[in-house]
């Protein structure tokens, strides 16, 4: 085998062994029960799969407020503090740009003057910000390193496909969740409507009223007590007394 033989066998090799990562890398991502689980995979594998990153967090765009999600390290903890508290850093214009901010050297950045020599102080002097900016899902996968120059090409685009991946991930998370919410709000309402029916069973049953009536007494309680008119019906259900509709006309 000549030279340019074993230069290709490698490269080919070299870019199987990264694909069969990476499918690892998406299958642990895509298996997390919720957006907080994902994030705090995508960090934990951003040390793991990237060679150069020391240090990984996550920043979620929530409504119009970005918060710290997930962190390895209690000094990520503080790094992104600075970068929320002074409002300007790499994350924030990830998120806001939605583009990739690479700052080689942070203590001399001139796009970051207040944030950069504080990051720098601290031991931070490589910063990698990458958007997740996927379905619904907006943040930014933030990797540290405590040496300048630290994230060569092959770093950047493992991490773009990272931070790719984890948006997706927080993006079927978040939707997963919603489901489950809806089906949740969903049962609870039937329960609600199931409850309040038994209690206007028992008002008709016993006063010799329409469900009309039964209703308006339930609601005239509920305003009366200042609970909810589940609370009266199950009450009611639970211990057979007619509820408190105070001075109001109940019928």
């Amino acid at each position: 085998m000549d030279s340019t033989e074993y230069e290709t066998s490698t490269i080919e090799d070299t870019a199987i062994e990264s694909t069969v990562a990476f499918t690892e890398v998406a299958r642990s991502l895509f298996l997390s029960g919720s957006v907080e689980d994902s994030l705090a995979r995508a960090v934990d594998l951003s040390v793991v799969t990237i060679e150069a990153c020391e240090f990984a967090g996550a920043f979620l765009l929530e409504g119009d407020e970005v918060t710290a999600r997930a962190c390895t390290d209690p000094i990520v903890v503080e790094v992104d503090a600075l970068q929320l508290r002074i409002g300007e850093g790499p994350c924030l214009d990830a998120i806001a740009n939605k583009l990739t901010f690479y700052a080689d050297e942070l203590g001399t950045d001139p796009r970051w003057p207040r944030f950069g020599p504080e990051a720098a102080e601290m031991g931070m002097r490589s910063l990698l910000a990458l958007p997740m900016a996927t379905d619904g899902t907006l943040g930014a996968l933030n990797l540290y390193a405590r040496y300048p120059q630290a994230f060569g090409v092959i770093d950047r685009a493992r991490g773009l496909l990272l931070a790719a991946m984890a948006g997706f991930a927080c993006s079927t998370a978040r939707s997963h969740e919603d489901d489950e919410r809806r089906t949740e709000n969903l049962h609870a309402a039937l329960v609600t409507r199931e409850l309040i029916g038994q209690a206007q069973g028992i008002l008709i049953e016993r006063e010799r009223i329409s469900a009309d009536q039964a209703f308006h007494v339930l609601r005239q309680a509920s305003q009366h007590l200042n609970v909810k008119l589940r609370e009266v019906a199950q009450d009611l259900v639970d211990t057979g007394e007619r509820p408190d509709t105070g001075s109001l006309q109940a019928l």
